[in-house]
């Protein structure tokens, strides 16, 4: 994702396949599945995700638990927005993603901008 380092990343995945909030222990516990890092680096991962935007936290007892401030897929094309606007020729950049896309890809792409029309 756009904007993240590499575990900023892997923390925000781990938020984004579960529903309810997590601890930094629980999100440590997932992370430490694939290797092995400190309670204090996941807690200063989530606090900079917590400064930063990315998600928001509520104190439970003395822990704070941690949600994603929006849905992966928000998140995604926010991303998108940013890059598209960062180029100086959205328009062309799109054009080319649209020559690239599989059918399936741009049937949903036509039912969305359908939808968009409607209202």
């Amino acid at each position: 994702m756009q904007g993240l380092g590499e575990l900023e990343a892997a923390v925000m995945d781990v938020l984004w396949r579960v529903e309810e909030p997590r601890s930094v222990r629980d999100v440590l516990q997932e992370i430490n599945r694939d290797r092995t890092l400190a309670y204090t680096t996941i807690m200063t991962v989530l606090d900079n995700l917590h400064r930063k935007g990315w998600v928001q936290r509520d104190r439970h007892g003395r822990a704070y638990h941690y949600r994603p401030s929006q849905a992966r897929e928000e998140a995604a094309a926010d991303a998108l927005r940013d890059l598209l606007e960062s180029t100086g020729d959205p328009q062309g950049v799109l054009l080319h993603f649209a020559r690239g896309m599989s059918d399936e890809e741009s049937a949903v792409l036509r039912r969305a901008l359908q939808e968009r029309g409607r209202r």
